[in-house]
């Protein structure tokens, strides 16, 4: 195969497959097969580039208030689960959806202007049947007996899922735990092509909500993510059993969404056959309505492939055919219109009392007096020009609103001229006075200027002793708070038997803590036997996801050994800060004991030293942003390995209690 990407048109892929002389010499199978599409990923890409690429524009839209779908399509074990969730053993191998969880937070944490809600729910299509990967019961249930998902469509053809959980995530640590905790319910299972294959499709949506402040305008947009299962050939798989079964629901539930698909594309149909499988219900705006989809084709360029491949291609380009129409999803918050109605009802009945002159005779009351009262205060201690004094249109408040603030007028005048008259007798009195002083404070001014040069001496030797004493403070307790909050993993204790199923240590590393998933068996109530454990031990030593545990182990230790040298070094900056910020304070005492002793204009003037030392003060805040976001990082990496480890332990706690339940019941045969 060749690639051809060109940045001015469309990528183009080519496949040539030989003819086979055993065929025959007349042989009339075509050789070269030629597609073009928006963008060719080849073998090295990584997995930033995808993002970039195929992710990021779609989440752009729906911060913007549009519906947004991405969706992997392609047999088993050409990649789509890696590309859409991403691997386990290294932090640059994340997917689509913790990387766009990632940019989606970042954004909202950055746009002050509006009011954000978002929530998450993560659906599974196994066999045809809808499961709640979110629900609060799923870890202590069998799969078959969680509520089932279903699918119901309102007169207006818009589809609800009955039964799937929404939950809220306020920033990006709660959404990658449900992302987590969702990915290890997934069903998989071992195939001839590939050793984790996903059997179902999986659909992981992101609901954001926005509104500005006081707006009564509402935008609701969503992000479905679809890691669709791979089809198979059973021929050429040879499987049987469960596996065949769940391969024929697999292949039916994808011939049902080329059905689809095919149908979309041509101009004249007027029946869409979505209700054939629930899958393509659920994807019913993806696919033909009111969303922006991005589609992923997944290859797995090999000569015993090649058929599938191809076969892949050609659906993709009928999915390209398709054209959405995405329109901007608003509308206005009930509650606020009814607000606002009910403030226009009332705001008529005044008008037309005014106009039809029927008003109250009655006088009233206290508590009314009191609330005017707070009203003409408020309106006029409101320095705002454009304020005004609401008192609806009733003309009993209204008189007694001018009553009550000719009142006040009359008595600021006659303050006003009280006030006035005890100011021209005082001033002569203060006149005496202030030559008083004055004689006073020349006698005063010479013992000033001793007390001032004894006062400088004084806080030079009490700063010394203060910083000397505040740096040995800062560095014993610099080296203490970064242990305790680093998490500090016993790398010895997993050569123990007993200590093989103990938690992580709870990471209290910069002021974070993670949901933990539970890695004791269920079945022996949190227990484990000696020959048990023993066992065990002999399963993790030899199973495959040992190595990357040891691995990760080994990247979170030298993570906390950066963080903590970055730790020190911060501290460093900021006591060197404290210091230049001590000599120009040092500096200012001292130009004021000068400017009291012998007053000059040079004194007057900038300080060059001064400036030097705000300079090399700023110089040294750039380093310290610098390296604390360096440290943010190094907090967002190291939470998100723990998070990898805690997958990969708990996908090795299922697989041994599986492999031991079977050489149980062998045993007891």
């Amino acid at each position: 195969y060749s690639v051809d990407d060109d940045e001015k048109s469309l990528s183009s892929l080519e496949i040539i497959v030989p003819r086979d002389l055993a065929d025959g010499f007349v042989n009339n199978k075509q050789e070269s097969y030629k597609f073009k599409f928006q963008k060719i990923f080849d073998q090295e890409a990584k997995q930033d580039v995808v993002f970039d690429n195929i992710a990021k524009p779609v989440a752009e839209c729906v911060l913007s208030g549009y519906n947004g779908t991405i969706f992997a399509y392609g047999q088993t074990g050409s990649g789509k689960t890696f590309t859409i969730t991403g691997g386990a053993e290294r932090y640059s191998d994340r997917g689509i959806i913790p990387r766009t969880l990632s940019y989606i937070f970042d954004q909202l944490q950055k746009d002050s202007s509006k009011v954000y809600t978002t929530h998450v729910s993560y659906l599974e299509i196994y066999n045809e049947c809808g499961y709640d990967l979110l629900y609060p019961r799923h870890e202590a249930s069998r799969l078959e007996d969680l509520p089932k998902v279903t699918v119901m469509e309102d007169p207006e053809q818009n589809i609800h899922l009955k039964n799937l959980s929404l939950q809220q995530a306020t920033n990006e640590e709660e959404a990658l735990n449900l992302l987590f905790l969702g990915d290890t319910n997934r069903m998989i299972a071992e195939t001839p092509m590939n050793q984790a294959s996903t059997r179902s499709h999986c659909i992981f949506t992101i609901h954001i909500s926005s509104k500005e402040p006081g707006s009564a305008t509402i935008r609701h947009s969503k992000l479905h993510l679809v890691d669709l299962a791979g089809s198979e050939r059973v021929a050429k798989t040879g499987v049987g059993g469960h596996l065949l079964t769940e391969a024929k629901y697999i292949n039916l539930s994808l011939h049902y969404l080329e059905q689809v698909i095919i149908a979309l594309a041509e101009k004249n149909r007027s029946h869409i056959p979505y209700r054939n499988s629930m899958m393509t219900s659920v994807l019913r705006d993806s696919l033909g309505g009111n969303c922006m989809t991005t589609m992923i084709a997944t290859l797995s360029v090999d000569k015993r492939n090649i058929d599938e491949s191809i076969s892949t291609c050609r659906f993709a380009q009928r999915v390209a055919l398709i054209k959405n129409e995405a329109v901007l999803n608003e509308e206005i918050d009930p509650r606020l219109m009814i607000v606002q109605l009910k403030k226009e009802i009332q705001e008529l009945k005044d008008e037309l009392a005014l106009v039809t002159g029927k008003q109250r005779t009655s006088e009233l009351s206290q508590e009314e007096l009191l609330q005017l009262d707070e009203l003409i205060e408020t309106f006029l201690e409101d320095n705002d020009p454009d304020s005004t004094l609401d008192v609806d249109a009733d003309m009993r408040k209204i008189k007694y609103c001018f009553t009550h603030m000719k009142h006040l007028v009359n008595h600021s005048k006659i303050s006003d001229k009280k006030l006035l008259s005890q100011c021209n007798s005082e001033e002569n009195d203060t006149i005496k006075e202030a030559e008083e002083e004055l004689k006073t404070l020349k006698e005063l001014l010479q013992q000033r200027d001793n007390e001032i040069n004894i006062l400088v001496n004084m806080l030079k030797k009490e700063k010394k002793k203060a910083q000397d004493a505040l740096f040995k403070f800062n560095v014993a307790s610099a080296g203490s708070k970064l242990l305790e909050q680093s998490l500090s993993i016993n790398f010895e204790e997993c050569k123990s038997p007993s200590s093989c199923f103990s938690r992580l240590n709870e990471a209290k590393d910069f002021k974070s803590s993670i949901h933990r998933l539970p890695f004791l068996s269920r079945q022996t109530g949190g227990k484990m036997s000696l020959g048990c454990q023993e066992a065990f031990e002999v399963f993790k030593r030899d199973h495959a996801d040992s190595i990357t545990i040891e691995d990760n182990k080994h990247h979170l230790k030298q993570r906390f050994a950066e963080a903590k040298c970055l730790g020190e070094k911060l501290n460093e900056v900021r006591n060197k800060i404290n210091h230049l910020k001590g000599v120009i304070t040092q500096r200012h005492i001292q130009r004021a004991a000068l400017a009291v002793s012998s007053p000059s204009e040079e004194l007057n003037t900038l300080d060059p030293v001064e400036e030097e030392l705000r300079m090399q003060i700023e110089a040294e805040k750039k380093s310290y942003k610098t390296m604390f976001n360096r440290l943010k990082g190094l907090k967002v990496e190291i939470e998100h390995l723990q998070l990898l480890m805690e997958k990969v332990k708990v996908k090795l706690q299922k697989d041994f209690e599986t492999w031991w339940s079977e050489e149980a019941t062998n045993g007891q045969v």
